[in-house]
């Protein structure tokens, strides 16, 4: 693989551009949002009440919307949204925009208290939650955007691994699988006993030297992120010497420890005497947090089931006149904790589906080794391959959530066959309900391997939060819009 000299054309002020991309967009809606909420709510006419009248043009709601823009703007850009650390990838970047949101709300309250301006409830409880929605919509367009942009090689940081062999064709692995996080490997320096050609294997990755030959080899490749896979060899000071020789605010050090699959909540890093401990907490489901879970799935259960209640009548009537009763599936799942319960489903198959199975077995073309999937599965009905490719016959699951034994997001719930070929590891999946979609399910579907499909879900149940849910949700959406192939 021959080494790449020329740099990009943009490499080193990709970042600013895509930060003032989100600038401006985040101006334009938190405009519509505030001036929209006092138009439509208040006009443009009306009057703050202030102790002081006299005060020149601040009693004007005009005026209020103004600051209003202005400190959401500067919070914003204080809170680092738009740092390319958070964009991209991760929950990070929609958290930091809702929260410095609330955080400008907050301030505005306790300003209108201190100085006892009489503002309407109603103007600012439009705005607000306006506001957020239109940002967090934005941001999550910029990011599709990104992401393409990512796939053609475009917007990324150029990345020069350095360690020893087998780190470097790990992580230059993960960063390969995962193209959307915005890395591209540009080369390796190795250490002196990895050393031994001109690149790495079947990885392709260009040698440019050892690891005391970091600077002429970012130098070469335009590199503007090192990453560090491992520290063995190289030694603290090496390390600091490596730091100290990049371009402030252009380059970047990235340390990359061993443990993998580990989101940001459980991770808090602790200066200690000099040295910067990483503290990996072990996965905790507070009370609060499936409180929260709980009513994001009764109500959104609720909710989808009464907005799509003609759906489901019309598709019960095709199921029916086409292929007869019952209409509802129902097959035994393993749930949380290892329990049983009864998956409902839109029939998509024969009646005698199940019967069926034993001699498919050795017809399977899809999946993997655990999970039976075929791509023309002959007990699928015709009405049923609709419904598979648009995932219309998964929507009596709802009456699973809502009932308490699935969520709208978890892991596939499995069937008893599948479980007993579970490696202990793989339990941890039963830590929390089984849901409706999950992480795997937007990551790959039936394309991916079944050791993927397990650690996608162990990611999942070991890193949850409410933001990781509405991301997955969101992009569950995307994906019924542009349905996949119809495996069982």
């Amino acid at each position: 693989m021959p080494v790449q000299t020329a740099k990009p054309r943009g490499v080193r002020n990709w970042r600013a551009r895509y930060a003032s991309y989100l600038r401006i967009t985040d101006f334009i809606v938190i405009c519509i949002a505030v001036f929209g909420a006092q138009g439509g709510w208040l006009g443009f006419h009306k009057q703050v009440q202030m102790p002081i009248q006299a005060w020149p043009g601040i009693t004007s709601y005009f005026a209020l919307s103004v600051l209003i823009v202005a400190l959401w703007m500067i919070t914003l850009a204080v809170s680092d949204t738009r740092s390319d650390r958070v964009i991209g990838v991760g929950d990070t970047e929609y958290r930091r925009v809702v929260n410095s949101s609330l955080m400008v709300f907050g301030l505005i309250a306790i300003g209108a208290f201190l100085l006892k301006i009489e503002a309407s409830r109603g103007y600012l409880l439009i705005a607000l939650p306006g506001g957020i929605i239109l940002l967090v919509i934005t941001r999550f367009l910029w990011r599709m955007w990104l992401r393409n942009k990512r796939r053609k090689g475009e917007y990324t940081a150029r990345v020069l691994l350095v360690g020893s062999e087998k780190s470097i064709k790990h992580v230059a692995g993960e960063l390969e699988r995962t193209k959307g996080a915005g890395y591209t490997v540009a080369g390796a320096c190795v250490s002196a006993q990895d050393a031994g050609g001109q690149s790495l294997g079947s990885v392709g990755i260009p040698v440019l030297g050892g690891t005391g030959s970091v600077e002429s080899a970012m130098r070469l490749t335009g590199a503007d992120t090192v990453v560090i896979t491992s520290t063995d060899q190289l030694g603290p000071q090496r390390v600091k010497q490596i730091s100290w020789a990049l371009e402030a605010g252009k380059q970047h050090l990235v340390l990359a420890p061993s443990i993998t699959d580990i989101a940001g909540p459980r991770i808090h890093t602790r200066p200690v005497a000099g040295l910067p401990l990483m503290h990996v907490e072990t996965p905790r489901f507070s009370p609060g947090q499936r409180f929260v879970k709980r009513m994001m799935d009764i109500f959104g259960s609720a909710g989808i089931l009464l907005l799509l209640s003609p759906v489901l009548i019309v598709i019960s009537i095709l199921v029916m006149v086409t292929s007869g009763r019952p209409i509802i599936y129902k097959q035994a799942r393993i749930g949380r904790h290892g329990k049983e319960f009864r998956m409902w489903k839109f029939r998509s198959m024969v009646p005698d589906a199940e019967a069926k199975l034993q001699s498919l077995l050795d017809l399977q073309d899809s999946g993997n080794s655990v999970q039976f999937k075929m791509t023309n599965d002959p007990r699928i009905t015709p009405v049923g391959r609709v419904l598979r490719k648009y995932s219309l016959d998964e929507l009596p699951q709802l009456f699973n959530v809502l009932g308490g034994s699935m969520s709208l997001v978890g892991p596939r719930p499995p069937i008893q066959r599948e479980v007993e070929q579970y490696e202990d590891h793989v339990h941890r999946r039963f830590l929390v309900k089984p849901g409706m979609t999950g992480l795997w399910q937007v990551s790959g579907r039936s394309s991916l391997s079944w050791e993927d499909s397990v650690r996608l879900d162990l990611s999942y149940v070991e890193n949850w939060s409410f933001t990781s849910d509405v991301l997955i949700l969101m992009k569950t959406f995307k994906a019924a819009l542009a349905p996949g192939d119809t495996t069982s």
